[in-house]
């Protein structure tokens, strides 16, 4: 967040437990300034996997416009060996010690906002971090004894959330699956499941129950699309989806429509009473010829997720 004049909005805050991870403490302060050094930097300290230093301007950084500040940046180190294109997403907070009230000024950006390190940009920090005008007062508590104590708290953001990207699929390749069933007046078994039909990228099964599922359509053919990809618990398919007994000599076909969420613990849907069986009886009909039953599925929308 940026205030009017361009810069990025900082806040400040008092507490009295002392930085986590580095404390850069300054003893005859003033001979460090007479010395006209214009940087200090700090010895190496390392978090979260990583090297870093703190980088201190007693009168300013004046390339910066601070001028009349002490400028203090963090600096990412060490990374010379660091394979093309790295880069450290890292917020952190930069304090100095009140010695009076035996509490630390902490300075930071609002929000605690992300700072991104990487080879062009290895450095951040506040150009006006603390006027020398209040630094210097002595009952501010910053400088006593001609000495002052800086701190860092670092805290790297690694790049470990998964990741999932859902993508809705209108009419996918080979979204007709066909099955035909021959001697299918001969079939006594209480299921049948086709061969696996694969769709996009996703394997299915039909199921058919010639004399119903179990006893709750006992006068009808149940029909069921199977998912063979719903193992792990977190996996989730969408399907828009139609399941049919072709009519063979009209092509008024047996048909439903269908939405379900295919998963682990809800790996098929379909219906129970597809057909009824006095329907696949009557000849006229044209759903069983030569004894051969023809049943689809048709899939129109589908889900897929990676």
């Amino acid at each position: 967040m940026e205030n009017k004049s361009g810069e990025f909005a900082i806040t400040r805050i008092a507490r009295h437990f002392r930085p986590a991870h580095y404390l850069l403490k300054i003893q005859s302060y003033s001979l460090l300034c007479e010395t006209g050094v214009e940087k200090y930097d700090s010895g190496v300290f390392e978090v979260g996997g990583h090297k870093w230093r703190l980088s201190l301007y007693p009168k300013g950084n004046e390339k910066m416009n601070g001028t009349g500040h002490i400028s203090i940046y963090l600096s990412i180190v060490g990374t010379e060996k660091s394979p093309l294109g790295w880069e450290v997403n890292a917020s952190f907070k930069l304090f100095v010690y009140d010695q009076i009230r035996d509490k630390f000024l902490i300075i930071q950006d609002v929000e605690g906002a992300i700072r991104r390190f990487h080879d062009i940009k290895t450095e951040w920090g506040f150009d006006k971090f603390l006027p020398l005008d209040s630094f210097n007062v002595i009952s501010n508590g910053y400088l006593v004894n001609d000495c002052c104590v800086f701190g860092v708290e670092v805290f790297v953001h690694e790049r470990s959330a998964k990741r999932e990207c859902l993508t809705m699929i209108n009419e996918p390749p080979n979204r007709i699956m066909t099955w035909k069933i021959e001697n299918f007046s001969k079939k006594d078994k209480v299921l049948y499941a086709s061969q696996v039909y694969v769709v996009g990228e996703l394997k299915w099964k039909i199921l058919i129950y010639p004399n119903g599922l179990h006893n709750e359509a006992p006068k009808a053919i149940s029909v069921f699309l199977d998912s063979i990809d719903c193992v792990a618990p977190e996996r989730k398919i969408f399907v828009d989806f139609k399941l049919r007994i072709r009519d063979q000599i009209n092509n008024k076909h047996a048909e439903e429509r269908a939405k379900h969420w295919f998963s682990a613990s809800s790996i098929d849907w379909g219906f129970p009473q597809l057909l009824s069986r006095k329907d696949l009886e009557d000849a006229s009909k044209g759903f069983l010829v030569e004894d051969t039953l023809i049943v689809e599925a048709e899939i129109m929308v589908m889900s897929t997720a990676k």
